[in-house]
């Protein structure tokens, strides 16, 4: 028992598992370098290994007096020391897991600028360690080469072979080196006595230093004559390098006095790679701004570093600079940029976590730049994380008061939609993009959400699509932002394959042949070619009724293909939609009065309030960056938004610019294109909830109301007295087609003209409670004929050529993609002495209230603002 006990093998207490040896390095070491593992963690070293036995006693000393070195010195470009053994057969050093720089030298990129970089990081590193033990630890090397320096798995140099290491005030006579080798790498003096008065402490180091720099550019060095081929070392570093290998001793130079010449601009040392590898050694005492500008330059930078650089050294300092720095959103950009380097596995454990984590922030810029990035790591994504912990916090922004959020948030469903479940998808986005489409404020934004539900249709579920589509794309097509209905138009030729053919024949045609007369030119030609399609499509199963089941095969499929669509007459508009997407440009010379007077409620996670309740920042509309529009003015799709813009814009502010998109954009040039621009206003309403404006205080909304009902009373009044006098005196004018008309008919008429009364004089805002049919029983009575109110109607102005394509789709923003419309008419005006009045009263108000709201946003502080802040 004893016995076994002594006889036991040592070297079985060493915590590795040595591998196999690295060819080529003991022909220039005494030590054998082997790979090696960790047994607990499996955590890839170097294990250096000496065998005592069949070494000298010279070598085991050599080789002891580096591992005392190795344990001693600490720095980051010398070799780390993990752990050592020391039995009577052998010496066991565990290291870093590194390689001989000499073997390196066939891995490095072929690539000139890449490998200029990198050599240029290589060299500074070793003449850092040189530097670190000449001048701070009075020592010398005495054994610089490519054998003497390592590189681990980070690409950086490390220097090791510190057998030789000696006190910089001792003998200067360079030692002897084993194996022999290593001599091709003496300095001069060792053969000249006479030049040893002249050595310095760094004179040897210095020299080889210089060997190492000719082996960086030509290969491992053969034979010392060759150090006069100067051709393919870099003209910035030739001076230098000459004074290196000069033969005098005191004329190399200190490499600390290296350091500074190649530092300074256009010196060796001074490229991107150096700069941001040490910027990233100096994070910790970086300020903020000089942080944002760092990161926000670097993306452009990493195509030319070598990949184990950018994976094992950027990108640790990166998520560390996020995690527990002050980096801000700009490390975003750079850090999913190198995630693609990563495996599946490290990237599950090092960058979803993290991303998790930033989806919770409650700062508008961070998540703003997630949603433009999410293509760059949405793939890694498990569904279940999708579903549970991502898309909740990407809901938040469909309600944000920052249009860029929000259309932002439209865009991110395109990567989102195929791993989200039936609930998130089917009920939760369409419900988000049905409000959007229908009540934003920006055409920009109504545009981009009818395109996204294109391109995510073969995602939803069949009975949903086949319930949504049409109704969504229909009323895209009454917008009066041209884009929209362009959108519409393209998002129906490209979806086709998903409708039923009597759907085709009953809802798609009628309301395409609306658009045949559309004023722009831009909505016709697409309107034209899409109708010819469907009526060819319709005519093959005419001639063919068999062909119907092979038409509408992909209606009911779970999972259509998209080919199918690709290969027929529609395939333009398959491309037009996956392609082409509408980008916001700047109208800033227009005025732009917005939709509504009220804001959505507010999410608590993402909402803030904002400096003003009337409407959305236009300078983020307009630079959004999302989407392209297929126009003829190619400076429209270019972004306003620069990459080092982000952190300067103030994101909390709002813009009180009008919206040339809205319904009310004041773009006529006659009373009755303003007129049936203000009459659009009246169609149907947002929808029949009440939406509190964020800025409105309780003794607002009681004179609102108040205001509202003498509205009411005074229109009541007029239509009353307006149609009385039309039936006494325009009867006779009838003409025979008006005499149809039935009493039901009379409730349609009521709303738009009480209404226009006020919007044609007052188009800001409509704050005012619709005048809706129910709420005017009496005006229905048996005094007043429909012929009469027709006969009054005749008054009206034409509608605006902006809207001739839509006079039968009115309900264009209601609030659910439903079949119900109603056909408003329009007039250029109804005079009438006591609305007047009411008219100018209600102005003072509201110019007062609009001061008083002016001097409440002066008092409030400027700057960027968090999302979820309460003010």
């Amino acid at each position: 028992m004893m016995w076994s006990f002594f006889s036991r093998d040592s070297s079985k207490d060493f915590p590795y598992d040595i591998g196999e040896p690295v060819g080529g390095f003991d022909s220039y070491s005494i030590w054998t370098l082997h790979k090696a593992k960790r047994k607990t963690t499996l955590e890839e070293v170097s294990v250096f290994v000496y065998d005592i036995r069949s070494g000298s006693d010279t070598k085991c000393e050599l080789a002891k007096a580096a591992l005392k070195r190795l344990k001693t010195l600490r720095h980051p470009s010398i070799l780390q020391y993990l752990d050592s053994l020391e039995t009577d057969k052998m010496l066991y050093v565990a290291t870093e897991a590194v390689e001989p720089l000499g073997s390196y030298f066939t891995k490095l990129a072929t690539d000139n600028v890449q490998k200029g970089l990198y050599l240029a990081w290589g060299i500074f590193q070793i003449t850092r360690a040189l530097s670190f033990l000449n001048n701070d630890g009075n020592l010398r090397h005495n054994n610089v080469s490519a054998w003497s320096v390592f590189v681990n798995a980070s690409g950086e140099w490390k220097l090791g072979s510190l057998e030789y290491v000696s006190a910089a005030d001792g003998n200067p006579m360079p030692p002897a080196k084993i194996p022999v080798t290593l001599e091709v790498y003496d300095s001069p003096e060792k053969n000249d006595q006479t030049k040893l008065k002249a050595a310095t402490k760094c004179s040897v180091d210095m020299w080889g230093l210089g060997c190492l720099v000719w082996e960086a550019f030509n290969g491992v060095l053969k034979q010392r004559s060759n150090l006069k081929d100067i051709e393919h070392i870099p003209k910035s570093l030739q001076s230098l390098y000459c004074e290196l290998v000069g033969a005098s001793p005191s004329n190399r130079p200190n490499p600390a006095d290296i350091i500074t010449r190649c530092r300074k601009p256009g010196g060796f040392f001074k490229n991107d790679l150096v700069d941001t590898l040490l910027f990233l050694e100096e994070i910790q005492i970086k300020d903020k701004a000089e942080k944002n500008r760092f990161f926000s330059g670097l993306t452009t930078h990493l195509d030319n570093f070598p990949d184990n650089v950018c994976k094992h050294k950027i990108l640790p300092q990166l998520i560390t600079a996020y995690e527990y720095g002050d980096a801000g959103s700009a490390v975003l950009a750079p850090m999913f940029k190198l995630g693609k380097l990563l495996d599946e596995v490290e990237y599950q454990k090092r960058i979803v976590p993290c991303v998790v984590k930033l989806f919770g922030s409650t700062d508008r810029v961070t998540r703003s730049r997630l949603l433009q990035q999410l293509d760059l790591f949405i793939a890694h994504l498990q569904p279940q994380v999708v579903n549970d912990q991502i898309f909740p916090q990407v809901a938040h922004g469909f309600l944000d008061t920052n249009a860029t959020i929000r259309e932002q948030t439209v865009k991110s469903i395109i990567h989102l939609a195929p791993k989200l479940n039936y609930n998130n998808l089917n009920v939760e986005v369409l419900r988000h993009f049905a409000r959007l489409q229908a009540r934003d404020d920006q055409g920009g934004i109504r545009t981009n959400t009818t395109v996204c539900l294109g391109k995510i249709a073969p995602h939803l579920h069949p009975q949903v699509r086949q319930r949504v589509l049409v109704s969504a794309f229909i009323r895209a097509m009454r917008d009066p932002f041209p884009p929209a209905r362009v959108a519409g138009v393209l998002a129906l030729a490209a979806t086709q394959q998903y409708f039923l053919l009597s759907e085709v024949a009953n809802r798609v045609l009628p309301s395409l042949c609306s658009l045949s007369v559309d004023p722009e030119k831009t909505v016709r030609d697409p309107a034209f070619k899409t109708i010819r399609g469907f009526l060819g499509k319709l005519e093959k199963v005419s001639e063919d009724p068999s062909l119907r089941e092979t038409m509408e095969a992909d209606v009911h499929t779970a999972t259509p293909s998209i080919g199918n669509a690709a290969a027929t007459w529609a395939g333009w508009a398959v491309t037009a939609v996956t392609a082409k997407f509408y980008r916001s440009q700047s109208d800033s010379s227009r005025p732009r009065p917005p939709l509504t007077g009220r804001n959505l409620s507010k999410p608590a996670s993402l909402e803030q309030p904002s400096s003003s309740s009337l409407s959305t920042t236009t300078s983020s509309v307009t630079s959004m960056t999302s989407l392209e529009h297929e126009s003829n003015d190619t400076s429209a799709s270019a972004s306003d938004y620069g990459n080092n813009d982000w952190d300067n814009e103030n994101w909390g502010e709002m813009d009180t610019s009008q919206d040339p998109s809205s319904p009310l954009a004041a773009s006529s040039n006659n009373g009755a294109m303003m007129a049936a621009n203000a009459l659009n206003e009246v169609r149907d309403g947002w929808d029949n909830e009440e939406w509190g404006s964020l800025e409105e205080d309780p003794c607002e909304e009681e004179e609102q109301a108040e205001q509202e009902e003498q509205q009411q009373q005074l229109a009541r009044q007029s239509i009353s007295s307006t149609t009385s006098s039309s039936q006494h005196h325009q009867r006779p004018l009838l003409q025979p087609h008006q005499q149809h008309i039935q009493q039901n008919d009379l409730n349609d008429l009521i709303e738009p003209l009480a209404k226009l009364n006020s919007h044609v004089t007052s188009p800001s805002k409509g704050q005012q409670a619709m005048l809706r049919p129910k709420e005017l029983p009496n005006l229905s009575s048996s005094n007043t004929s429909p012929t009469s109110a027709t006969a009054n109607c005749n008054n009206i102005s034409p509608p605006s050529s902006h809207f001739n394509n839509s006079t039968h789709n009115a309900n264009w923003n209601s609030d659910s993609w439903a079949d119900g419309e109603f056909e408003p008419l329009e007039e250029s005006g109804l005079g009438n002495a006591k609305l007047d009045e009411a008219r100018r009263k209600r102005e003072e108000k509201k110019l007062q209230r609009q001061r008083e709201l002016e001097a409440r946003r002066a008092q409030r502080a400027s700057g960027p603002m968090k999302l979820g802040k309460k003010l």
